[in-house]
């Protein structure tokens, strides 16, 4: 038996927290800021403490505000709007009274949109079930290509284009089989010290040559970045998956643009791979102006078969999520509804020096 020494104490346990947590005292002013809070609001504890909450977060929701007024009141909001300097985002908030100290409260966060905590085991066998049945698809498919060809070599001319057209929707049913068999997958490619930059330009330059033209793709990088620990072919598929989405989500609007973003997000961490604390400090955004996702789907964007395009099949995103993770890394999305502005964020590992402890 463990004996009660040897016992996390209450701050280490709230310093383990993967949520963002606060203690407010009857001023609303912070007093204590866990680690996840310093990175969720990208501010040490050190310039956290001291600080009125409404001086460090902005609300868009007035009633919110005004609830927090009530030193007494227990509140609990899903999808809230929280402004921390120039970035918006989604949370999910709690504020719990303290009984025995009158007054003081405890606030939590979490981000909404992340689809990383407590999904993933679900998301897994979700995934492999469409890997499944397109494993069945591809044996028919080839059967009835194949007839397909040899029905053509009989037509006469005016009639083959029906057969062309049998084989060119049976070859389009098969790159999507190919796409469920990949969201299927429980293989990784495997990972290296890849220059993020390079990775970014290059699939830029691929759909830019896809066409599509009129949105203005900017660049807004971080030159001093280090290597990330990533796979170049699995982070440029994410990064063409990005930016074509955004392009295609700004193309109608006025001055249509996206802005892919790189910086250095110092002591962000995510849980993953058999407790294994990870850090992930490499942050890309990809970001459009144009109209955002239907809000019905906003909290299963990253969901398989879920679209809010007329000719979409919903695997991208999936698929999107499944190479990040692949990666050790993290997505989410975000709607800046005051900025007009849809935000998709992945941070990655670092890639170490030799000789440099995991």
């Amino acid at each position: 038996m463990i004996a009660v020494e040897e016992r996390p104490d209450p701050g280490a346990q709230i310093a383990g927290l993967i949520f963002a947590v606060l203690l407010l005292d009857p001023d609303m002013v912070v007093r204590e800021a866990n680690p996840a809070a310093e990175d969720l609001l990208h501010r040490s504890a050190r310039r956290l403490v001291g600080e009125r909450l409404l001086d460090v977060i902005g609300l868009d929701d007035e009633r919110v505000a005004h609830r927090l007024g009530d030193a007494d009141a227990r509140l609990t909001v899903r999808g809230m709007v929280m402004r921390c300097g120039e970035r918006a985002m989604q949370v999910n908030v709690t504020v719990s009274p303290l009984a025995t100290h009158p007054g003081w409260r405890v606030m939590t966060f979490s981000e909404v949109g992340q689809g990383e905590l407590g999904d993933e085991g679900r998301d897994e066998t979700t995934l492999r079930a469409p890997s499944i049945l397109a494993h069945e698809i591809k044996n028919p498919l080839a059967a009835i290509r194949g007839a397909g060809q040899l029905v053509a070599r009989k037509l006469d001319e005016k009639d083959r284009p029906l057969a062309a057209m049998i084989s060119a929707e049976v070859d389009r049913i098969a790159r999507l089989v190919d796409r469920m068999q990949r969201l299927g997958s429980e293989r990784a490619d495997p990972v290296e010290p890849t220059n993020l930059h390079e990775a970014i330009r290059s699939a830029i330059a691929t759909v830019r040559a896809a066409g599509g033209g009129g949105v203005e793709l900017v660049e807004e990088f971080d030159p001093s970045l280090p290597p990330v620990l990533a796979s170049r072919d699995a982070l440029e598929q994410v990064l063409i998956n990005l930016v074509t989405n955004a392009r295609d989500a700004c193309a109608g609007g006025e001055e249509p643009r996206v802005v892919i973003r790189t910086r250095f997000v110092s002591g962000l961490v995510s849980n993953l791979k058999l407790g294994r604390a990870i850090r992930l400090p490499i942050e890309v955004t990809v970001s459009d102006n144009g109209p955002g996702v239907d809000p019905s789907l906003r909290d299963h964007v990253f969901e398989p078969f879920v679209t809010s395009k007329s000719s979409g099949q919903g695997l991208g995103l999936a698929l999107v999520r499944k190479l990040v993770r692949d990666m050790d890394g993290r997505i989410g999305h975000q709607r800046d509804e005051r900025a007009g502005l849809t935000h998709f964020r992945i941070h990655l590992p670092l890639a170490r020096e030799e000789g440099e402890p995991a």
